[in-house]
């Protein structure tokens, strides 16, 4: 392990362990990237939520104590450098989904208007819209 990785910190990949108060535990890995680049689903953590807060400094084989919903305490299991690439991805794909996300609610008012509407030009044709549309 680098030097400069041997603490948790931004642009780490960490492995934790959640322990609850009954002592069971669950592992969960992720990197740690800037807020902007933070996909929970994928793997990144945003560096400023609580977690992230709640472990950053912190070395292999430390607890600390963090309290969310059964989680009591959290185990710091491993240290390792994180991979940009991974970061740029998530980012490239959520601005994607978002892309994606809104021409989808551009075509579906359209459709919506298509349906409901009589314009004094006539009916417009949904059917034609759809098979059409880009």
């Amino acid at each position: 392990m680098a030097e400069e990785f041997s603490v948790v910190g931004l642009n780490t990949h960490v492995v934790i362990e959640l322990i609850d108060p009954s002592d069971e535990s669950e592992c969960l890995e992720f990197d740690i990237v800037p807020d902007s680049q933070a996909d929970f689903y994928s793997g990144l953590l945003g560096v400023s939520t609580p977690l992230a807060i709640a472990i950053s400094g912190r070395k292999v084989g430390e607890m600390v104590y963090y309290e969310a919903g059964e989680i009591q305490r959290v185990k710091v299991l491993s240290i390792d450098p994180s991979s940009s690439l991974a970061m740029d991805d998530a980012a490239a794909r959520r601005k994607a989904a978002v892309e994606q996300a809104v021409k989808q609610v551009q075509r579906t008012n359209a459709l919506i208007f298509a349906t409901s509407v009589e314009g004094k030009w006539g009916d417009y044709d949904a059917d034609g819209m759809i098979e059409n549309w880009d």
